[in-house]
């Protein structure tokens, strides 16, 4: 399991490094990828040229874990909130749910760590768990995938 303080301490250092190469080069964008994280800065903060959304007055900073996967018609359960995904109440314990295993809706699925406070996070369908997105220990986002079910 990662340790959500150095995965931390590792963007912080990312971010530093590349914010201070953005602004003594001549690039609008710079990004990296070590492990499974990810740190995008750029000068006006604006997003990538495919995205017509106006851009923010400040330097934009994104920092992500793993790519996520392709999207598929199945349905998936979302991260309610950014923050460190734990499969299990306990190292110890054994994970929430299993690729595999049959879920109902309201299930408890895993725990969401966010501002020092644990949050359970439950299912918001019914289904065979069919893929896992998150590690344990990783950093999601809200709105993430954090596992795909097969309905039943």
């Amino acid at each position: 399991m990662a340790d959500p303080k150095k995965l931390r301490a590792d963007a912080n250092a990312l971010v530093t490094e590349l914010l201070q190469r953005l602004g003594a080069e001549d690039v609008q964008q710079l990004e990296i990828r070590r492990g499974g994280l990810r740190v995008k800065v750029s000068k006006n903060g604006s997003p990538p040229a495919a995205s017509t959304a106006p851009a923010p007055a400040k330097p934009g900073v994104t920092v992500t874990g793993p790519d996520q996967p392709a999207p598929s018609d199945l349905p998936t359960v979302n991260a309610p909130l950014t923050g460190v995904f734990y499969r299990s109440p306990t190292p110890q314990a054994p994970p929430f749910v299993q690729i595999g295993v049959i879920v109902n809706t309201g299930d408890v699925i895993a725990l969401i760590e966010a501002m020092k406070l644990f949050n359970e996070i439950r299912s918001t369908a019914g289904g065979k768990v069919k893929r896992i997105f998150a590690e344990n220990g990783q950093l999601v986002r809200a709105h993430q995938p954090l596992l795909e079910l097969e309905p039943i």
